[in-house]
């Protein structure tokens, strides 16, 4: 699905007014009904509701919305600030419709702040998505005098005070939700880690605009939904063999870390692919062939590292390297060979990214349209650039993967696929349970796994990127957040490709 600019948003209002022939007070209506739907099946009226409302038209989805919630016989209040600012049309509209039952209170000043208990549940309708300077005087009074309430906070559409998809200015107050409640689809600050404190959990409600607008707008930004995944999962002929689903190589561990290893190839054998060769160094036989019998191993002739190319390379369909190798000498000139005579899809990872990121040479090496990288935050400064904020991050990582045609995972919550064309989908999968070592390494088995099997990069990506966090989900599920560990994540694995494959046959 697409993540549309704050411009792009107001354009479909636009559009859907225009194609349906209604005002723009309707459609106002529309979104305070699809709120209002959202919000009495997670909170109960027996809970006093606070709305403070902005002039604009977020304060008028505020004023559509505690009128609704009123006629459901929720206890609401209404608190206008008034900073002499000129309210819009339909606010005013919206304003005159409350009903009598619920006279609004005006806040001029600081002393007009209302106290505001705990069990009470406020909605934020200051400021939407329009916002374009950073909010201070008497509105910043406000979000701080929130912010400071011990209260749950839900946003109507964007956390009041934060920009839409460009950096908010550090002077301005912020509103820092429990949820946000946004209309038709997410906006791109949700998906930034510096954004989490703001926007809490997101969801989003239909308000039924124009689906033809949407398809034409033109946006680098995208968020992967499950019916996009279902649609990339292949199915399997009934004369299938193990060649059929290709033979990767992956290329990991070392002394004291053979467990990456063992995680990366049990993770690939668990995502489809029909033969699996693993190297590691000769210490790491024993365990491999204990761990994982229906793997083939490669055991390099050094102890404790891997030190060099397996004989006819090029038989295998996707080589996957890094999880556990370290950074010795004899490793970064297996890694430069790999590069210089290999033809065939690279997925790197851990180690391998480091030895990269440190040579020139070596990434002057990689080959155009062959590598997936898939780093954390900082093996990404290493390989990239230091950032000033996630905005800045997200353009250098595109900016990289134009210059060298290669993709990037950029892991964490939300993890964000970049691709040679500009292109940014971010994954809606998996939870705060997998941030503990070795899931990368789950991650880098699964994704050369898909390439094996002759899925796209791209599609290998985002599809494999999306079934980790789910079985990261299936895995919670099971053990908690607290408890989850790699292995959990592999266990989970057959039942997160049943999910889709059923929702597969159900969709058909």
């Amino acid at each position: 699905m697409k993540i549309l600019s704050a411009d792009q948003t107001r354009e479909a209002d636009a559009q859907t007014i225009r194609e349906e022939g209604i005002a723009s007070v309707e459609l106002m209506e529309r979104a305070g009904r699809a709120f209002t739907g959202w919000f009495e099946n997670k909170f109960t009226p027996e809970r006093p509701i606070y709305i403070f409302c902005g002039p604009g038209n977020n304060g008028g989805d505020g004023l559509v919305v505690a009128r609704l919630l009123h006629q459901r016989l929720y206890d609401v209040q209404v608190y206008l600030v008034n900073e002499g600012s000129k309210t819009s049309g339909d606010f005013q509209i919206n304003r005159d419709r409350l009903p009598h039952e619920v006279p609004p209170h005006t806040i001029n000043s600081k002393d007009d702040l209302p106290a505001i208990p705990a069990e009470v549940c406020v909605i934020d309708a200051l400021f939407g998505t329009g916002l374009t300077r950073p909010v201070t005087g008497l509105f910043a009074d406000v979000i701080n005098h929130l912010n400071d309430s011990r209260a749950s906070i839900t946003a109507i559409d964007i956390p009041s005070g934060l920009y839409t998809d460009k950096q908010t200015p550090g002077e301005g107050a912020m509103v820092q939700a429990t949820h946000t409640v946004s209309f038709e689809l997410p906006k791109l600050a949700f998906f930034l880690p510096q954004h989490e404190r703001y926007v809490g959990d997101w969801h989003v409600v239909s308000i039924g605009l124009s689906p033809g607008y949407i398809e034409e707008a033109n946006t680098s930004f995208h968020y992967t939904t499950q019916q996009e995944v279902q649609r990339l999962l292949k199915p399997r002929s009934k004369f299938s063999h193990k060649g059929t689903f290709g033979h990767a190589l992956l290329i990991c561990g070392g002394y004291g870390k053979i467990g990456a290893a063992v995680l990366a190839a049990r993770a690939c054998l668990r995502s489809g692919v029909g033969l699996l060769s693993v190297q590691v160094p000769s210490i790491g036989y024993d365990v491999l062939q204990t761990a994982v019998p229906e793997a083939m191993l490669l055991p390099d002739q050094h102890r404790k590292h891997v030190s060099k190319l397996p004989e006819q390379i090029d038989k295998h369909n996707a080589i996957g390297i890094g999880p556990g190798i370290g950074t010795e000498r004899m490793t970064k000139t297996l890694l430069g060979q790999l590069l210089a005579t290999s033809d065939k899809p690279l997925v790197i990872d851990a180690d391998a990214i480091n030895l990269i990121a440190s040579s020139d040479k070596l990434k002057a090496q990689l080959p155009k349209d062959k590598v997936i990288f898939t780093p954390h935050p900082k093996e990404f400064e290493r390989l990239v650039c230091e950032s000033k904020n996630e905005y800045e991050r997200l353009e250098e990582m595109r900016e990289f993967c134009r210059v060298y045609h290669c993709y990037i995972v950029l892991k964490g919550s939300h993890s964000a696929i970049a691709t040679p064309d500009g292109d940014i989908f971010f994954n809606t999968t998996g939870n705060a349970g997998m941030a503990t070592g070795g899931t990368g390494d789950v991650l880098t088995g699964i994704i050369t796994a898909l390439v094996a099997q002759q899925y796209s990069l791209k599609d290998a990506c985002i599809l494999g990127v999306y079934v980790h966090g789910l079985a990261g989900d299936l895995a919670k599920a099971a053990v908690g957040e607290i408890s989850l560990i790699a292995s959990d994540v592999i266990e989970q694995l057959p039942q997160a490709f049943q999910c889709l494959s059923r929702s597969q046959e159900m969709a058909k």
